[in-house]
This record gives C-alpha cells, sequence and structure tokens, in this order.
C-alpha cells in the first residue's frame, strides 16, 4: 500500500507540474487583434465534410452568407459523404455562388471499403479546391461573421504553414452537456498553451486553416489514411515536422467556431473512443508521453476510490489528492472559460468529477483495444 501511495502521490505532483505549465502557456498566449484594419487578398476554400446532417447544415450555410471576406475570395466545398438524407440537396439549393456540392458517391465506389472516409473526403475536396489557403470545418458548426476575415488577416501577418483555431460548445441545455462544454474547453485551453509553449501539437478538425501547397508538401494523408481518426492532429503534425515554427494557434474570439454537445452517452463515448484512438499513432511523443500520465494518473484515483470501499485509511490519501486535482485545474481552466465567455459553467466542474474520472479510464481504454461506431459505421 505504501508503494501504491508513494506511486500516487508522484503522479500527482507530475500532473501539477502539468497543469501549472498549461496556465502558464495560455496565460502567455495574447489575443490576436488586427492592426491595421484591411482586405485581405487570400483565395480560401472552406471545406465542409457532410454525412446525413440536414439537421444542422442550414445554419452553417447560413453563418458561411454572412462572413465578410470577399465572395470572389471564397469558396465553399461541402463534400457530401454518402448521405442517406437531404443533406445534398440543401447544400445544391443554398443560392449561393461560391457554395458547391462534391458527392463522393460521384468519385469513389460505394462498395470501396476506407478506415476513414472524412480524410477521403477533405483529400478529394482540396483537389477540387481554388483557394490556397484550406479551412475546414464540420457540418453540425457554427460562426460569426469575421471568421474567414480573422483567420486570413493571421495568414497575411504571421505566415504559418498550418493554423489551429478556438472552438467552443453551445446550446449545452442540460447537466449532461454542460460536463462536455467544460472537459471540451479544457482540451481548448490545452491546444493554445501546447502552441504557445511549442511543448507539443494539437488541434480541431472543426477549425483548422492550412496552406494547400504545404498539405501536399507532406504527402496530405499518406501515412495516416488507414488511421480513422486524425485527420486533424496527425495531419498538424506532419505539417509541424516539415515545418517546426509554422504552426500557430490563434487566440481571437472572432475566430471562435461553435459546434453541437452529442445528445446522448452512448454518442459522447463512441465520439471520445474516436479520439483516443489515435493515441498511440502520435509521433510527437510528447504528447504521447503526456497521455499516459493523465491516464495513468486517472487509473489510480479510480482504482484509490474502489480499493478505499475495503480500506478505509485510504479516504483522507483520496480526498486529497482529489483536491489536489481539482484546484489545479481550476487554476487553469479560469482564464480559459473567461476567453470562452463560459465562467458560469465552473460550478458544475467538482460534480463532473464524479463522471470525469470513469470516462477517462473507459475512454482510453476502448480507444486501445475496443472500436466505436461514427455516422452509422463500424471503426475499428
Amino acid at each position: 500500500m505504501y508503494f501504491f501511495l508513494i506511486l500516487m502521490v508522484t503522479l500527482a505532483l507530475g500532473y501539477g507540474v502539468l497543469m501549472l505549465r498549461y496556465t502558464l502557456g495560455w496565460k502567455r498566449l495574447k489575443n490576436y487583434v488586427v492592426a491595421v484594419p484591411r482586405m485581405g487578398t487570400t483565395p480560401v476554400t472552406v471545406i465542409i465534410p457532410a454525412r446525413d446532417e440536414e439537421n444542422n447544415i442550414p445554419p452553417l450555410l447560413e453563418a458561411l452568407k454572412h462572413q465578410t471576406y470577399p465572395v470572389n475570395l471564397l469558396e465553399v466545398i461541402v463534400i457530401d459523404d454518402f448521405s442517406t438524407d437531404n443533406t445534398a440537396d440543401l447544400v445544391r439549393n443554398s443560392g449561393a455562388p461560391n457554395i458547391k456540392l462534391l458527392q463522393m458517391s460521384q468519385l469513389l465506389d460505394k462498395a470501396q471499403r476506407l478506415n476513414s472516409y472524412k480524410k477521403k473526403a477533405i483529400e478529394m475536396a482540396i483537389g477540387h479546391a481554388s483557394g490556397s489557403l484550406i479551412v475546414t470545418t464540420d457540418a453540425d458548426c457554427i460562426m460569426g461573421p469575421r471568421w474567414i476575415e480573422t483567420l486570413v488577416h493571421f495568414y497575411e501577418d504571421r505566415r504559418p504553414k498550418f493554423i489551429a483555431a478556438p472552438v467552443s460548445f453551445f446550446k449545452e441545455d442540460n447537466f449532461f452537456k454542460k460536463l462536455q462544454s467544460l472537459d471540451f474547453m479544457t482540451m481548448q485551453g490545452i491546444t493554445g498553451a501546447v502552441a504557445q509553449l511549442q511543448s507539443g501539437t494539437m488541434c480541431n478538425g472543426a477549425n483548422l486553416a492550412y496552406e494547400k501547397e504545404a498539405f501536399y508538401d507532406v504527402g496530405g494523408f499518406s501515412g495516416i489514411d488507414k488511421i480513422a481518426s486524425g485527420d486533424d492532429m496527425l495531419l498538424m503534425y506532419k505539417i509541424y515536422n516539415a515545418y517546426p515554427e509554422g504552426v500557430m494557434y490563434l487566440r481571437s474570439e472572432d475566430a471562435i467556431v461553435r459546434t453541437l454537445p452529442v445528445d446522448t452517452l452512448k454518442g459522447f463515448m463512441n465520439q471520445r473512443i474516436r479520439w483516443s484512438s489515435k493515441a498511440d499513432k502520435y509521433e510527437d511523443k510528447r504528447l504521447f508521453w503526456v497521455l499516459v500520465l493523465v491516464y495513468i494518473f486517472n487509473v489510480g484515483l479510480l482504482a484509490m476510490a474502489v480499493t478505499a470501499i475495503f480500506l478505509p485509511v485510504l479516504w483522507p490519501w483520496l480526498l486529497i489528492l482529489l483536491l489536489f486535482k481539482v484546484t489545479m485545474e481550476l487554476y487553469f481552466l479560469l482564464p480559459v472559460a473567461q476567453f470562452f465567455n463560459k465562467t458560469g459553467l465552473l460550478v458544475y466542474f467538482i460534480p463532473g468529477q464524479i463522471f470525469h474520472i470513469p470516462y477517462i479510464v473507459l475512454a482510453g481504454w476502448l480507444g486501445k483495444f475496443g472500436s466505436y461506431q461514427w455516422k452509422g459505421r463500424n471503426v475499428n
């Protein structure tokens, strides 16, 4: 038992140092402000893979129609991934001349089995893109009118090869969705922190931008195309490996993309298992070892909680470690929540730990050894 306690205290200290580093990174990350207002000149193609999104895509198309960026420089390609609903017709009838529809059913044999349809969809769309700056988002997202304008200004000011930009949940209308939003906001804060510290590579495919030339320079998705997930982070690492100074995070409220939390526990677990399934595929071992530390620490806390039922002497140690964990996470999360205007969600943080620790353990395990469903498909 003493060895176990020493191990847990050591893991906790390591976790505390990690959270302090993330806090430092986020606080050093300055809000991006356009120094001199101007009109961008970069041709942009927004790529949106979509499968059975008839309920979500109308507000996204409306948001894209209201972008402040010049229409003649902005192309939107929605690539339909064998939808069985009205998604394609909604795009086709959008009424905007710069919104175009591609259909995988016309470019790919439906009988052909792929493990990553999303990567294939993005790759096909890039092949048809006229823009030199590729921007990706998801069909269940919305954004403000200055989204593209802000991305372009940042790109033209800093000339990165790859831009990771902020994503936030919205319409958190119940306790379950509020917990998802807190968890997702934590990951977004870490994304910005590691970019500022240059200590890892993280991003979310709902809000990315990268040079089309850089995409082809690194071979696109070649080498990672058999991995079901990772159209965002695995590509980011390929570009980072080729251009170590060329990957940046854009911290700007005008650049935030908002996406929907999932409605069911099953959908949530499938999503998080999908995200964790690529953990051992990262060539960036800094991130891999961070994930190992976080996972083992949470496994230890869960094991301690179960063991404490039979060994009550462990309860004080468990409470001390939980208090330490919560304190370090809240210290990091407060400035992140202020940026996303979501400080009101922090009241749910402590009760959320009851669900957060078991889900981390389960999703991590199933991401490595299990399978999941995504868009009606079973994926290994």
